[in-house]
């Protein structure tokens, strides 16, 4: 094992330091004192988004920026994720068992086009990703109310059996299948977010995917910025938006959400003054920046979970005895220790610790002599006739050094031979979306602060599911811990079912995230948040001296 983190250091400081008279890749030409002076943040979100549509996106990067251009009923709180500020909704009131909700939409409120925001136009961007022709990859978010799932799922046809009415222009009315606290956090998902209706339907029908609308010349939003421009595979522009309700407290003049997904290529930028923040850490620099520039470096806490999904339905991989030998093989305490070095934890359950009264499992530990056991009765005795497969990543250093390590471990531990498979983000995504893999490195954040945010997506027909692992006591489970008002009892219910889920293991876990990543010290309201969302009104800038010198 110590020559295998050998080999995995040596193989950082390799790929991730510029060579002698190697100049930075033009990423943009505003000097980045001219951009803090205008108020007009420049970030990077990683990857080229697929979409700005918040009912189709899929990633994280897409998320993050659409959420400077579309506002929920409630929005990030600043400093604290498990709170709320007003967004559509000036104010909210609950029965008493959480079941029933009522949202006053400011009369302020309005479109980037001037359209007033209606209760309406909640009804109809519900009804839109409920639409099975869409194809949402976030639709069960909205499972929780009442008749959503039933529609989606074409038992019942009349949208007027599901439970969100527009009580008034300005008064919506949601109702749940049971008592769900947690449900102002929910609404934070993009799942929630509304469409403007008049122009979805401008440029096609409410079940129409991919359509111009989302064009930065036909893009309607309500958020506080407006899309300017979009230069594919370089920089997604926005600026102020003028009719936003609370414009007078957004500090920003723009945002430039640069697309680098190249996390070598991103902290050159960051030296170059080319960037206020970056999207991720370079990992062999984390040491750099902890000894030479501290106030650049920031690793903050974030509800998140590494992992492989494993396609249950490839051999060998539908035996549970090969999964679990190939959990118990890798040496998570290694990987975070030695390599991310970002104080992550190793992940021995699912659900990552934050989330309230819910108890971590702590069930998955190294233990190489168990795993030849079990790849032995499998009928791989020290690998004999193992079948290679690929782990599919998409292009991204840490993955290709995480990836690295893990093969070097199954084949020292296992004697079996994983090869590594790299895809472009958009191609990368179909085909985890379409389970044409056999072991594909993933990651899930917690979209909301409890701990179904983890464990919903291991449900029958779930979009983001992409194993082809069911079972339907684990789906029972979860059903009835949404049915259910004693906080006590549903918390139990969730964890019989991540038990279960743990019990056949259709993933490697691999650690529990945290947040690391480099941003200037003239970037101001940029809080640590557990759920890593933040409400870019309170984003500010003000001048600094030039902290990176060449």
């Amino acid at each position: 094992m110590k020559k295998l983190l050998a080999i995995s250091l040596i193989a950082l400081d390799v790929v991730a330091w510029p060579r002698a008279g190697e100049t930075l890749p033009p990423i943009h030409s505003r000097a980045l004192d001219k951009a803090t002076r205008n108020k007009v943040l420049l970030i990077n979100e990683g990857s080229e988004p697929r979409t700005l549509d918040p009912q189709t996106v899929m990633g994280i990067p897409e998320y993050h920026i659409i959420m400077g251009l579309i506002e929920g009923l409630v929005g990030c709180h600043p400093t604290d994720q498990s709170k709320e500020v007003p967004g559509m909704a000036d104010r909210w009131e609950h029965n008493d068992d959480y079941s029933v909700w009522i949202f006053h939409i400011g009369e302020d409120r309005k479109w980037s086009n001037g359209n007033p925001v209606t209760a309406q136009d909640f009804v109809f961007s519900y009804k839109r990703i409920l639409t099975p022709a869409l194809g949402s990859q976030y639709v069960d978010h909205l499972f929780v109310m009442k008749g959503a799932e039933d529609y989606f799922k074409e038992k019942i046809t009349d949208f007027d059996q599901v439970g969100v009415k527009a009580l008034d222009d300005h008064t919506l009315q949601i109702e749940l299948v049971g008592p769900t606290p947690y449900f102002l956090s929910l609404l934070q998902s993009r799942a929630w977010f509304p469409v403007n209706p008049k122009t979805i339907l401008k440029f096609g029908t409410i079940s129409d995917r991919d359509t111009k609308w989302t064009l930065p010349e036909n893009y309607v939003g309500n958020g506080p910025f407006k899309l300017k421009s979009w230069k594919p595979n370089d920089v997604i522009e926005m600026v102020r938006n003028p009719l936003y309700w609370d414009a007078a407290t957004v500090k920003l003049n723009g945002i430039n959400f640069y697309s680098i997904e190249s996390q070598n290529i991103q902290d050159r930028a960051f030296q170059a003054g080319q960037l206020h923040k970056t999207h991720a850490l370079q990992l062999d620099k984390v040491p750099y920046y902890r000894l030479k520039h501290p106030e650049c470096l920031r690793i903050d806490l974030f509800e998140g979970v590494y992992f492989y999904r494993l396609n249950v339905e490839r051999k060998p991989l539908d035996n549970l005895r090969i999964r679990t030998a190939l959990n118990l093989a890798v040496d998570r305490e290694a990987i975070v220790k030695n390599i991310t070095r970002q104080n992550e934890q190793p992940a021995t359950g699912f659900t990552p610790p934050g989330m309230g009264d819910y108890q971590v499992f702590k069930v998955m530990a190294h233990n190489p002599d168990k795993a030849r056991q079990l790849l032995a009765e499998a009928g791989y005795p020290s690998g004999k006739g193992f079948p290679k497969f690929n782990i599919l990543i998409n292009t991204n250093e840490a993955n290709q050094t995480i990836a690295e390590a893990i093969q070097q471990m199954w084949k020292e531990e296992l004697n079996i031979n994983v090869g590594i498979e790299h895809q472009e983000w958009r191609v990368y995504l179909d085909t985890v979306n379409n389970i044409n893999y056999e072991i594909a490195c993933s990651s899930w954040p917690g979209f909301f602060m409890d701990p179904v945010a983890f464990l919903d997506i291991w449900t029958t027909g779930n979009k983001n599911n992409n194993t082809h692992w069911t079972d339907s006591k684990y789906d029972e489970l979860i059903h009835q811990a949404a049915q259910t008002a004693d906080a006590k009892v549903r918390l139990d219910l969730l964890h019989q079912a991540e038990e279960l889920f743990l019990s056949k293991l259709p993933v490697v876990l691999i650690y529990w995230y945290t947040r690391g990543y480099l941003i200037q010290p003239s970037v101001k309201n940029w809080n640590s948040l557990a759920l890593n969302k933040h409400n870019y009104k309170f984003i500010d800038l003000e001048p600094t001296e030039t902290v990176l010198k060449k």
